[in-house]
């Protein structure tokens, strides 16, 4: 493997979830081996992953196979077929592998992937679902839940905050929120510190309570 290649990443399932996880994978430098039992999609992306291979994962043999023990991580995105999302994971587990992101269909899906080996449970329907819900009253430009309550979110400059420093708004005494960073138009990214001066069309990162983001945007 070349200096500037990451480890490799083995990704079961190349539906859309588990596609644009590969090819972002690739992008970042890892080498990846694309499996599925859909010999269209194993043809689909034979030319955007380094590797895509037609199989069944859920064998622990045919895993032995694909060489398992040589990747860093595997990812199962099969989303539709619950029993073989289960199932390849617990193969995985029984052969060592350490490092396992599963997707879930639901919270039972999720708990049973949990108890066969899965270190890593998503939800990217629901994920993707509640994003789009906060960004659809247009006041956040972006919106990074982390489940538990808790976000980081891209907004607009509140108007009764602009024109002062950050020490004088007390954002984070007043609105419970923390605002971690200024982003002006033609300038670089700029982390807030007290006297930082907000100005008009300043869009600001900033983190806390998803209620009280949501509160401090409509102020």
């Amino acid at each position: 493997m070349s200096a500037n290649r990451r480890k490799p990443v083995l990704v079961i399932g190349l539906g859309r979830f588990g596609a644009a996880v590969g090819m972002t994978l690739e992008r970042m430098g890892h080498e990846v081996l694309g499996v599925d039992c859909d010999a269209r999609l194993v043809q689909e992306f034979t030319r955007d992953l380094t590797r895509t291979v037609e199989a069944d994962c859920t064998d622990v043999r045919t895993l032995e196979q694909l060489g398992v023990g040589d990747f860093e991580a595997a990812v199962v995105a099969i989303g539709t077929d619950i029993e073989a999302s289960v199932l390849t994971v617990l193969a995985l587990s029984d052969l060592g592998m350490t490092n396992i992101w599963a997707k879930a269909t639901n919270d039972k899906h999720a708990r049973i992937l949990e108890r066969t080996g899965a270190t890593h449970v998503v939800f990217p329907e629901q994920r993707m679902g509640e994003r789009v819900a906060h960004l659809l009253n247009e006041r956040l430009l972006d919106f990074i839940s982390f489940g538990d309550e808790f976000a980081i979110a891209r907004l607009k400059a509140p108007e009764p905050i602009v024109g002062i420093p950050l020490v004088t708004s007390a954002c984070r005494q007043k609105h419970h929120v923390t605002v971690v960073g200024v982003k002006r138009d033609g300038e670089d990214f700029i982390h807030a510190v007290p006297d930082t001066i907000i100005f008009p069309d300043d869009e600001l990162v900033v983190s806390g309570r998803i209620a009280d983001i949501e509160a401090f945007s409509a102020i």
